[in-house]
């Protein structure tokens, strides 16, 4: 099961009548009119602690939100990354991320702004109330372990789009509440924050892996790696240090032995492989309660290739990043890795040629159909967000780094990826430093692509990938093959959303090189 849905109905409907979401069994018994629950009266019951994390997991799912008219959230990540295109001009904040000359009134920017907000809100929530209520001490630990970890990925999230932001760890309630228009602090005093819930969360009883899509001790070291790896590029630049600390904590992931390398590239969009090999956490859907919303989005523009009767393209991958792959790489087979040039006419019919690579990876084969299968047009597929193969390169990127150069098991994480993909890794002893460097950027860009990685690694590196030379080039000045935008200095940070300005004078100033 999995546990965003776990009391969704109850969690619903208490959302009507307070900021955060319960699951009481006994509300009929209580004395007090129930349109008078308060967050100060209401948390007297295991059941409520369990029912607000379960909102805090159900807020993460704002990345699959709409942002106007045929998009969603998750494709601001994509289209600045210079891989991603789009296929419908219909939606201007779209088109002007994808042309990189968006502002602070973009939609998704602001979308992405208030859902991290909405998470941390609902995590400091539970952090303030639940440990007055009277229950298990290991449940409730592990309550409060699970709500570190969404406020250290929100963090993470926030920090590396907008720098310096406020930093919230307590809850408000009014807006006599000194916090109510908070200054920002720093990307160093945002990142302690972020490290300090991820080690806190480490020793909160949780298990390895949660196969219901709860947080695990799995996720919470998987993104404390990431994390470490984060800090020691820019802009911190922590180097060397860092680079030790994101090796040896993916290590410990990696030696524990829970998470492996799903066999084939189909268990990627597998729902029974959901939270299970390779997947170590993901954002939760179920159709019956709350589909996933992307489907259409990812579909090709009105080729009539699914079930759906909407078929958008908003977010297809550039034929460029296509083509870059190397020769024989698994990854680039039609409806077998993470691309297909070819589908079924209206999803079951007879197979036709699309002209053109679309994403794969997160393709659900029930929702859109198969040959010979009408889809279902209802979509549980849920969206990752730490893999295992991030992992394994993370280790490797940060042991070369930490170490000089690769040794054996920075080589055999790299390869465990490149094996699966069918193509052949050099000797350990033919990589120094800086050719096994190129070689893991490589995968990483063409491993975790169009899963909200790649921006990212391009901000922290200050590089991007050039495709025509299968090279790397600085951030600053590199033009898109695709639609010859350039990435200028301002862009390694997104603006802050105009509204959040106007609402709250004390985020000025607005991040370089946007208009306040």
């Amino acid at each position: 099961m999995k546990y965003s849905i776990i009391k969704y109905n109850t969690i619903l409907f208490y959302c009507l009548l307070l900021m955060v979401a319960t699951g009481c069994n006994k509300f009929l018994e209580e004395d007090n009119d129930p349109s008078n629950l308060s967050p100060d009266n209401y948390y007297t019951l295991p059941e409520h602690a369990d029912a607000a994390i379960a909102a805090g997991y159900a807020r993460t799912r704002f990345i699959g939100e709409g942002a106007g008219i045929f998009v969603q959230n998750f494709s601001m990540l994509e289209v600045v990354t210079g891989t991603a295109r789009t296929e419908t001009a219909q939606n201007s904040d779209l088109n002007n991320l994808v042309g990189l000359v968006h502002n602070g009134d973009n939609l998704l920017i602001n979308n992405w702004w208030n859902g991290l907000y909405n998470v941390i809100a609902q995590a400091n929530l539970v952090l303030d109330k639940v440990p007055a209520i009277d229950m298990d001490a290991a449940r409730k630990n592990r309550v409060l372990g699970e709500a570190r970890f969404l406020r250290a990925w929100a963090y993470f999230y926030a920090v590396r789009l907008w720098g310096d932001i406020p930093l919230l760890t307590k809850p408000i309630f009014s807006s006599a509440d000194s916090s109510f228009s908070p200054s920002k602090s720093s990307v160093q005093t945002v990142y302690d924050q972020i490290v300090a819930d991820l080690t806190t969360a480490e020793n909160s009883g949780l298990p390895w892996r949660d196969s219901t899509g709860k947080a695990s001790l799995g996720s919470i070291k998987s993104l404390l790696a990431e994390v470490y790896l984060t800090m020691a590029g820019q802009p911190l630049n922590k180097g060397v240090s860092h680079y030790t600390l994101a090796a040896a904590k993916a290590n410990e992931v990696i030696t524990n032995g829970t998470f492996s390398l799903f066999s084939n590239y189909g268990d990627l969009h597998n729902l029974t492989t959901e939270n299970r090999g390779e997947y170590i956490f993901e954002i939760q859907y179920l159709a019956s309660v709350a589909g996933n919303p992307i489907q259409p989005i990812l579909l090709p523009n009105f080729k009539g290739v699914s079930a759906y009767g909407t078929e958008v393209g908003s977010t297809v991958p550039t034929p460029a990043f296509y083509a870059s792959y190397e020769a024989g790489d698994k990854r680039t087979i039609d409806r077998q890795g993470f691309f297909y040039t070819s589908y079924y006419t209206e999803g079951n019919g007879a197979l036709k040629s699309l002209g053109a690579p679309y994403i794969f990876k997160h393709f659900d084969v029930p929702a859109n159909g198969t040959l010979g299968v009408a889809g279902t047009t209802q979509s549980d597929l849920n969206w990752p967000q730490i893999r295992y193969a991030q992992v394994l390169l993370t280790y490797a990127e940060a042991q070369n780094e930490a170490g000089g150069g690769p040794n054996a098991a920075a080589w055999n994480a790299l390869k465990a990826i490149r094996d699966r993909a069918g193509l052949v890794t050099p000797a350990l002893g033919t990589f120094n430093q800086a050719s096994f460097r190129d070689l893991v950027w490589k995968e990483r860009w063409h491993e975790l692509c169009y899963e909200g990685i790649t921006w990212f690694d391009m901000v922290r590196l200050r590089k991007a990938y050039k495709e025509s030379s299968n090279s790397f080039v600085d951030f600053v000045g590199h033009v898109f093959a695709d639609n010859s935008a350039r990435l200028e200095q301002k862009h390694l940070l997104f603006p802050i959303p105009t509204s959040e300005i106007r609402n709250n004078p004390n985020v000025k100033p607005q991040n370089p090189g946007y208009p306040e």
